[in-house]
């Protein structure tokens, strides 16, 4: 089968990266990673429980999400979320797209939709506040994820980032990130893969305590959140 240049280029980068070059930050960045993901499973656990059951309750379907993205080196892994959307998702999206033509290029531009059909109204919430996202800590502790870092792509997306792509595979994918705390949706995809780059190239621990001290102002005024 063959493929466009553009995935061609991103396999034999993905093959590349499988020589498994260590990650930014090293045992430190791991060791508070671990620390933090255990910690804060075990302080919000009361919390985690009562989401849960909310997303249960609201439409009796499954409570957490699951989806294939691209971590460090290139390792595929399942990242994972309270559901938010439909479970018939790719049904509704498809024809919404067929209602909404424009609403395709906006998808294929930025991966996202301000309108998205397929989100339930706890869904809404939940991703406003970035409340479903918490199950990403126990991706944290497998070693999936870290605490700060890009947030997690899937292959056709990490396409878009073109020769950046080498930046996101150094680094394992973030809980939060500098393009959370810069903006998220209200910039540019091609902003948010700059930010990528500048946070794998000027990594330090004191630049991830900054990064988490600025992810709570703009968790709660859900700045370019939906």
């Amino acid at each position: 089968m063959k493929y466009p240049a553009s995935l061609a280029n991103l396999s034999h980068r993905l093959r590349s990266a499988s020589e498994h070059q260590p990650p930014i930050g090293g045992a430190i960045k791991r060791g508070f990673d671990i620390v933090s993901a255990a910690t804060g499973i075990l302080l919000l656990s009361p919390l985690l429980f009562m989401l849960a059951m909310l997303v249960k309750f609201s439409d009796g379907g499954r409570v957490f999400y699951g989806h294939s993205r691209i971590g460090r080196n290139g390792d595929v892994f399942q990242c994972f979320k309270f559901r938010t959307m439909v479970e018939n998702g790719d049904e509704v999206l498809a024809a919404h797209f067929a209602r909404h033509p424009q609403s395709r290029e906006e998808w294929l531009a930025t991966r996202k939709l301000q309108n998205d059909p397929r989100v339930t109204r706890v869904g809404a919430v939940l991703r406003k506040l970035s409340l479903d996202e918490l199950p990403q800590m126990f991706n944290i502790l497998r070693g999936d994820m870290s605490i700060v870092g890009p947030r997690p792509v899937v292959k056709d997306e990490l396409e878009l980032y073109g020769p950046a792509a080498d930046y996101y595979l150094k680094s394992r994918p973030g809980l939060t990130g500098l393009w959370q705390v810069s903006g998220r949706n209200d910039v540019s995809y091609g902003t948010r893969v700059a930010f990528d780059r500048h946070y794998v190239e000027n990594w330090s621990f004191i630049f991830d305590l900054k990064i988490i001290v600025k992810t709570v102002p703009a968790v709660f005024s859900s700045r370019g959140s939906y």
